[in-house]
């Protein structure tokens, strides 16, 4: 086996690979041509990176159909923009509404919150197959609620929560909302307008097929954070303040340009082939992934049954298996990798009942083959008859 890369690539839910044509190029392509600082100098290659980062903000802003590039800060990962998001609005005595379908990009920095700032946060449970109730939710606001935070897709059930109804009762009730699009950029359709999303987090290298250590937070034009970093800018470099001028506000530091580049020419992929395409592909092999591993005795899927609209995660227990064990053998032994353990939300295991062992997560991606898919499906029926009947080498 070629230990470089795996033969079966299904953890697109953590990293998509491979990335999308032309994105190595363009990452290369940066190195070589505008490798200097943006926005920290005058001459020509500084320039150039400026527009590197520019022609980015556009094309995300095209995306997600976001009236003003500026209003998007990039980040490193959804995380770093989502304790901006946090981190930035709320305040001591501040009350957030969230649910237990949570990634811990959302739950650890409330709770440090909680800790240090005094903040109170209501954690909304869904049902057992990840589907949230709006009404639960709306129940649990009160009148010092600032901040909904919302999943749009969850990273364990692949469940798909209602934004814009969510959106709706945050503006009837003058709430802002953020939502973490890290299972749902570059797959769903996302107007932050239409949705009523006054901050949207997303990372760069999962559905937007960019490399690691990329993504962004868009930030309504009327909504003013409190920058997580202060530092240099480019930009008003004589006052003691970091600067209110976006997007340098929330950007203090050299940025990530060649990474950026990166996601700039996968953001520009997904746009020509159309989320709803990308999305219709992801969904057909989903679903056959579901059909072939329910036929395979003692497998407990969770999330929405077949047919139910998700995102393209599939996650699955044995009776009588390890999850990890289970991941291992099928790294080591067929080639192809998954993810088994808690994946950072461990609310949404206590939700599925499967907080004590954790799950198996396959997840497949635009550039998947259903000829994988197939083989997939044979290796769990293989593992699970060879490991019960003791015969395992």
């Amino acid at each position: 086996m070629d230990d470089t890369k795996p033969t079966i690539y299904l953890d697109n839910a953590a990293t998509s690979w491979p990335k999308a044509p032309g994105v190595i190029e363009a990452i290369e392509q940066s190195l070589r041509e505008s490798a200097a600082n943006p926005g920290r100098g005058g001459h020509r290659m500084a320039v150039k990176a400026s527009r590197v980062l520019f022609e980015g903000r556009k094309r995300l802003a095209k995306l997600f159909r976001v009236g003003n590039p500026n209003d998007i800060a990039y980040a490193l990962n959804t995380t770093h923009a989502l304790n901006l998001a946090i981190q930035g609005l709320l305040e001591p005595g501040d009350h957030v509404v969230t649910t237990t379908l949570e990634h811990n990009s959302v739950r650890r920095p409330i709770e440090a919150m909680k800790r240090r700032f005094g903040i109170d946060a209501t954690f909304v449970s869904s049902d057992a197959q990840g589907v949230l109730n709006v009404k639960a939710l709306e129940a649990a606001i009160c009148a010092k609620t600032k901040l909904i935070v919302v999943s749009h897709s969850s990273n364990l059930f692949g469940s798909i929560a209602p934004i814009g109804e969510i959106g709706e009762i945050a503006r009837r009730r003058g709430i802002k909302l953020l939502v973490d699009a890290a299972q749902s950029a570059g797959v769903l359709p996302l107007d932050v307008a239409q949705m009523g999303i006054d901050m949207l987090a997303f990372p760069g290298h999962k559905g937007l097929m960019g490399p690691q250590g990329t993504g962004g937070l868009y930030i309504h034009p009327n909504l003013e954070l409190e920058p997580l970093m202060h530092g240099g800018t480019g930009s008003k470099s004589e006052a003691p303040e970091q600067p209110r001028v976006r997007p340098d506000r929330y950007e203090a530091g050299t940025q990530n340009t060649a990474g950026i580049a990166g996601l700039s020419e996968g953001v520009q992929y997904i746009l020509k082939e159309t989320p709803d395409a990308i999305r219709e592909k992801e969904l057909q092999l989903t679903f056959e992934l579901m059909e072939g591993l329910q036929r395979i005795n003692g497998i407990t899927l969770l999330g929405p049954e077949i047919g139910v609209e998700r995102t393209a995660i599939v996650s699955f227990v044995v009776e009588g298996v390890d999850p990890s064990e289970m991941a291992f053998l099928l790294d080591q032994q067929f080639g192809i990798a998954v993810r088994a353990g808690f994946h950072c939300t461990p609310l949404g295991h206590e939700t599925a009942g499967t907080y004590a062992s954790g799950a198996v997560r396959a997840s497949p991606g635009y550039f998947t083959k259903k000829s994988e898919i197939v083989s997939m499906i044979d290796a769990v029926g293989e593992i699970v008859g060879r490991l019960r009947n003791g015969n395992f080498a």
